[in-house]
């Protein structure tokens, strides 16, 4: 196959690390085109990045040259857009969210099935060097069993974040720091620990923040391993603090906090491993601020499923999974929720 065209949609928050990572591939990829709902911040983003700008969304669907699209628009606009773009035969590269809701994300993954195209969801935080550690040693089963498994994310977002029109809302973002934050955090936790039921779930709004969806929300676990599990995240942890994962074992301990992994062996011996570009996972008041590293390892994922006819490095079925968990963490009422298939 020849260099694989591309075109961006969408020039928000998300789109920096995509268009930085785009160009480190240039070999592999070429960007037709860039467009977003404002013309003017399309167009600027467009020639900072040196793209070529496109006239419209529709323009890219009818573009027969164009194999795939980037989709890096607010949440609540995924399903049709995805719905267009497979039904042109176009692959899809997906941030996070899938969609607002779980009917909605599973109507998204749905519809790229049928179509016969590649979905591949942006949970780069799977190619950061110290998770790809962390995988080694539970995959390959070094760990031992899995007695218990957690996730921590204590993050920070002032107000002002959740004062731009749309953040924080069920319409727009479908949540708040579960779908928004922590969901990278949970997309690992199920990688890794399996596929989970949630038996107990608390969500609230804190009085640090004025929002529509929740900035606090805790949650107790039962793997179909049998293992259980903990999850904590919210937004309102000043200054923020780097997400941390806890996996404890038969043979051992292992913590991933930041940017840093340490494995605590029964046997008495102690491992650490360090990322060299660990200096933020956008846990404070910069949501940007991290490498774009891991983007590059999955947009080269990415593009190796379409010329190797493979499913994409994260999947639709991938992310529904994480969207399930959420969605049982938020139901309302005490009875235990299936968040596993």
């Amino acid at each position: 196959m020849s260099t694989l065209r591309v075109a961006m949609i969408g020039v928000g928050l998300a789109a920096a690390p995509h268009a930085l990572a785009l160009k480190d591939l240039a070999r592999e990829v070429e960007v037709a085109g860039v467009t977003g709902r404002s013309a003017v911040r399309a167009a600027t983003f467009a020639r900072e990045h040196g793209f070529a700008l496109a006239p419209s969304f529709d323009s890219v669907v009818a573009d027969a040259s164009i194999d795939a699209v980037l989709i890096l628009t607010p949440p609540h606009t995924h399903l049709e857009l995805v719905e267009a773009a497979a039904g042109a035969g176009k692959h899809v590269l997906l941030e996070k969210p899938l969609d607002v809701s779980l009917a909605r994300a599973q109507q998204l993954t749905a519809c790229c099935q049928r179509a016969g195209v590649r979905l591949g969801v942006v949970f780069q935080n799977r190619f950061r060097p110290a998770v790809q550690q962390l995988a080694t040693l539970v995959q390959s089963g070094a760990l031992g069993r899995l007695a218990s498994a957690g996730v921590e994310v204590r993050w920070w977002r002032d107000q002002a974040y959740y004062d731009e029109p749309g953040r924080g809302t069920y319409a727009r973002d479908g949540g708040g720091v579960l779908l928004t934050q922590a969901i990278h955090a949970l997309d690992l936790l199920l990688w890794l620990a399996g596929d989970a039921s949630v038996v107990s779930a608390a969500c609230s709004t804190t009085t640090v923040h004025r929002m529509e969806s929740e900035d606090y929300a805790c949650a107790a676990l039962k793997f179909r391993s049998g293992a259980v599990g903990r999850v904590f995240a919210t937004t309102a942890a000043y200054p923020g603090f780097p997400e941390r994962l806890e996996f404890v074992a038969e043979n051992g301990t292992a913590v991933l906090e930041g940017g840093r992994l340490d494995i605590y062996w029964r046997d008495g011996r102690r491992e650490s491993f360090e990322e060299k570009e660990a200096a933020s996972s956008g846990f404070g008041a910069q949501p940007m601020a991290f490498d774009h590293g891991p983007h590059r390892a999955l947009l080269a994922g990415f593009i190796a499923a379409i010329r190797e006819g493979r499913p994409a490095p994260v999947t639709g079925d991938d992310a529904l999974k994480v969207q399930r968990l959420i969605a049982a963490m938020t139901a309302k009422g005490g009875a235990e929720h299936d968040a596993g298939n």
